[in-house]
């Protein structure tokens, strides 16, 4: 237990502190000491702060896309999916004090050097980009696939102009906003 107990433990320190404060503002030493584990227990797991952050942005990742095939594969009208989504990413803001997207905010902050964080974050916004054209092609099943990819495009940018601005002016207006854009353009489609 103590070895998987300690990298759990890692790992959710570093969770917790990265997406608090940002990976560029978190050191090692500061997570060895709130993980309370021994310096030679974190280097067993996590070769580096890079390869901590790197396994942190998976997890984020694969808990995302449990989330994303959850919407799609649930029935309903999709464009009432649509708008859960966005009123989902509201509550996300509020409950996490506006801290917004932990990919866009490492990639605000990675080196040219640290390209496995700048391919996860690629990764991901790739992965949520496929999402937002898979809801597409159930708001709009009969469309031709350069119809879906376009709005599925439009809701990926509205997604992450409402998170990126709702964080960087503390208020959830860009969200409502993107929410009710969001439905209308999707409403329109349904015609």
């Amino acid at each position: 237990m103590a070895k998987d107990g300690a990298r759990d433990r890692i790992l959710a320190t570093a969770s917790r502190l990265f997406f608090e404060r940002g990976y560029s503002e978190v050191g090692i030493n500061e997570i060895i000491d709130s993980s309370e584990t021994a310096k030679a227990t974190f280097y067993h797991h996590f070769p580096s702060k890079q390869s901590l952050c790197k396994a942190w942005l998976e997890n984020v990742h694969d808990r995302w896309e449990e989330c994303q095939r959850e919407i799609l594969d649930a029935p309903g009208d999709p464009v009432v999916k649509v708008e859960q989504f966005f009123r989902n990413l509201g509550d996300l803001m509020t409950k996490s004090n506006f801290r917004g997207c932990p990919y866009t905010n490492t990639a605000a902050v990675v080196s040219e050097q640290e390209t496995c964080l700048a391919k996860a974050v690629e990764i991901h916004k790739c992965s949520l980009r496929a999402f937002f054209r898979a809801l597409a092609t159930q708001v709009r099943p009969s469309a031709t696939p350069e119809q879906v990819a376009k709005l599925g495009d439009t809701l990926f940018l509205l997604h992450s102009g409402a998170t990126t601005e709702a964080q960087n002016l503390r208020t959830l207006w860009p969200v409502e906003v993107a929410t009710t854009t969001a439905v209308e353009i999707c409403r329109q489609h349904t015609v």
